[in-house]
């Protein structure tokens, strides 16, 4: 069992009390912490890299759908050394990963030198994958990889046709659409940036539309058939046309809602073609399988080029112009944040 140093630095997302209104401030500081400030758990790993999400941006912002209690450490994804363990699954020097379930959530997050977690939230680091790869995935690629694991268990393969991919620059479309292709897919990728052809086309998109072409509000309860299945990262209208103008027993995976947390639509799509909506939910999707998708991550979909999925890497000190930019839709694939270093 390895010895914690008696501090270590973390990012700390504290609130306090306005000076002359109810309202409360929020702000992000790096701080020193001590080894007793890690909560409860079977393994303590020292955390090499984490990554930058949607959901990381609203914590640092204290969001109250996200931050239940402060002073709070975000993080939703880490990667790096197991140094202390009360699991006889874990030893100390093995490589390992943590995404979602509860941590840089309601528990210490990613954000830190060291964490502490229950053993069923980990996952040993496939062969072959680096804890820096493996947080270019994170959980934008974990929830991908769902996604195209849900099409293909509903039996669209790729020789049933297009397959769209909404929000295609964003962490999680612009690596569900560089799997897909290398998982055989035709992707065609839904984007509004003009800029960004050449990147998805050198990810493995086939084609490319423009995102105002997947959005329909004729109120037409059926479209033509265009898709043989939809991996959805935005909901909304997006979505409401995705779902009917996928093909006769086609697949469309749910899991983000940037362009609206509801949907508009009639049963047609369902009882007239068989189409199947289903919700990829990355946070709490079962330990057991988990180790048996990251080895497909890691192999057959592994993309051509991993590392041209990387928007840029960056330390705690470099982070908050990132949040700004990931909170305004202007980060193209992933920001992958240097912690303590492999």
């Amino acid at each position: 069992m390895s010895k914690l140093p008696d501090e270590f630095t973390a990012l700390v997302v504290s609130q306090t009390p306005g000076n002359q209104t109810p309202e409360k401030t929020t702000a992000s500081t790096i701080q020193h912490v001590l080894p007793s400030d890690l909560p409860a758990g079977d393994v303590t790993i020292r955390v090499a890299y984490s990554s930058l999400n949607y959901k990381d941006a609203l914590a640092i912002g204290g969001h109250p759908g996200v931050v239940r209690r402060f002073p709070h450490v975000p993080g939703i994804d880490a990667a790096g050394t197991v140094v202390a363990s009360d699991s006889p699954s874990y030893t100390a020097g093995q490589k390992v990963l943590v995404t979602g379930f509860d941590l840089g959530a309601g528990s210490w997050g990613g954000y830190s030198e060291y964490i502490r977690v229950p053993a069923n939230w980990v996952v040993p680091l496939p062969a072959g994958l680096t804890a820096r790869e493996a947080m270019i995935f994170g959980t934008a690629g974990f929830t991908a990889a769902q996604s195209l694991s849900a099409i293909e268990a509903h039996g669209v393969g790729p020789e049933d046709g297009e397959l769209l991919v909404t929000g295609a620059t964003g962490g999680v479309g612009s690596l569900a659409v560089a799997m897909a292709a290398r998982a055989g897919y035709q992707v065609v990728a839904a984007t509004g940036k003009s800029d960004a052809h050449a990147w998805l086309e050198q990810l493995g998109a086939a084609r490319i539309v423009d995102r105002h072409e997947c959005t329909d509000e004729s109120g037409r309860p059926l479209l033509g058939a265009k898709w043989a299945g939809a991996i959805d990262t935005v909901g909304g209208a997006m979505l409401t046309t995705a779902l009917r103008s996928t093909a006769l027993h086609g697949c469309v995976t749910c899991c983000g809602m940037v362009a609206g947390d509801e949907i508009n639509v009639s049963i047609f799509p369902f009882i007239l073609r068989g189409v199947a909506l289903v919700g990829i939910d990355s946070a709490w999707f079962a330990s057991a399988r988990r180790g048996a998708l990251w080895q497909r991550m890691a192999g057959p979909w592994r993309p051509a080029d991993l590392e041209a999925l990387v928007c840029s890497t960056t330390s705690l000190e470099g982070l908050d112009d990132y949040v700004h930019q990931i909170r305004a839709g202007k980060i193209r694939g992933r920001v992958v944040v240097e912690i303590a270093g492999e």
